[in-house]
């Protein structure tokens, strides 16, 4: 992968470059080796107090608040609230759903059906009474309503004819007053008075907007010189002669001096890694081989000799008291069961003898052959 995407190259660098980059990597160097030594230093201390203190308080706090909280609701919930909603439903159930159920069944399903049944009858009736009234309606619909619709009908279209009429003539008349009254007049004044005094306005309007516009373009033009000669040209100068230079050495500077933390954040890595395997060597070889030696010559030996003198005999005669005490315990409930079984046969008296059973395969003719087509089951 390397080989197909290479770095991208760097520009070579300039005389200013190299002559900054070698005493600035110096300096930081002796700035950041302790800052990174006790870097390490604290990471190595936060891992052991998360590994030592942290993790088993965490996990002696889980099994307190288990212990307080978590249990105790398990358990009142198992064996309190679950017991008691049976209970309830159990007692919801005959108090209340039986009762609805026996309700339901032998009262309001006979009283529905009953109430269905004269509701049904109503019905009939009232489509019997409903198709009568219908009936007469329509007689007096055919009969009465229809010749005095069709008369009314009749009047009101002739009225209607005689108002169109005169509505016809009234609007030729206005229409004709209309057109020479107003519109004549109104086409006459817009061709002749308006249409020229029009034009003229107009024709002022665009001579006074052409001589506004020649005089705005003189007076921006003046402000566009001034503003480039007074402000534009200073800063362009300012940028390109003073803070462009020192932008490129500040950022030459600021490049550098990042190049330097990382090769000396790197660099006092190594140093402080170094510096802890010599720690850890010297701590090992001061306390921790001293301590591996004496747990085994001394302590391992020592230990030894208490399990094989104290604690081998002691678990013997531990293990040999439990044995004893178990089949003692055996003994007395042997003898405590043949004496409540005495005890039962004195009330009681012998049980009866259990009903002998003949298990046995079936023999001679009643037996399956192969000279015979049927089983035992099915005898002859």
């Amino acid at each position: 992968m390397e080989a197909l995407n290479p770095p991208p190259r760097r520009p070579p660098d300039g005389c200013l470059a190299v002559a900054i980059r070698i005493p600035v990597r110096i300096v930081v160097l002796v700035l950041v080796v302790p800052v990174r030594m006790a870097w390490d230093a604290l990471v190595v201390i936060g891992r052991l107090t998360r590994d030592t203190v942290l993790r088993p308080l965490g996990r002696a706090l889980l099994w307190i608040g288990r212990a307080l909280f978590v249990w105790p609701l398990v358990g009142l919930w198992r064996y309190l609230l679950v017991p008691v909603g049976k209970a309830l439903a159990w007692l919801a159930t005959v108090l209340l759903v039986v009762p609805a159920v026996w309700l339901h069944r032998h009262v309001l399903t006979p009283v529905g059906q009953a109430l269905a049944r004269l509701a049904r009858g109503v019905g009939a009736g009232l489509v019997r009474v409903t198709r009568g009234v219908g009936a007469g309606l329509a007689w007096v619909h055919a009969r009465v309503l229809r010749p005095v619709g069709h008369a009314l009908t009749r009047l009101l279209r002739g009225i209607g004819a005689a108002l169109a009429a005169l509505g016809t003539g009234v609007y030729t008349a206005l229409a004709w007053l209309g057109r020479y009254l107003i519109a004549v007049p109104a086409r006459w004044l817009y061709t002749w008075v308006l249409t020229p005094v029009g034009h003229v306005v107009a024709g002022c309007a665009r001579g006074l907007g052409w001589l506004l516009g020649l005089l705005a373009a003189g007076i921006g033009l003046v402000f566009h010189w001034t503003a480039r000669i007074l402000l534009v040209l200073p800063a362009l100068a300012l940028w390109r002669w003073i803070l462009a230079p020192a932008g490129r050495v500040l950022a030459v500077v600021a490049r550098e001096l990042g190049d330097a933390l990382g090769h000396a954040w790197r660099v006092a890595g190594r140093i402080s890694r170094a510096v802890g395997r010599a720690l850890g060597t010297l701590l090992r070889w001061v306390f921790v081989e001293p301590v591996r030696w004496l747990y085994r010559t001394v302590l391992t030996p020592a230990g030894h000799v208490v399990r094989d003198v104290v604690l081998r005999p002691a678990a013997t005669a531990a293990r040999a008291v439990g044995r004893a005490a178990r089949e003692a315990l055996t003994s007395a409930r042997d003898t405590v069961r043949q004496a409540r079984a005495e005890f039962r046969r004195l009330l009681l008296g012998e049980p009866a003898p259990p009903a002998a059973v003949d298990r046995r395969e079936p023999v001679a003719r009643d037996t399956r052959t192969l000279g015979r087509s049927k089983t035992a089951l099915t005898k002859d």
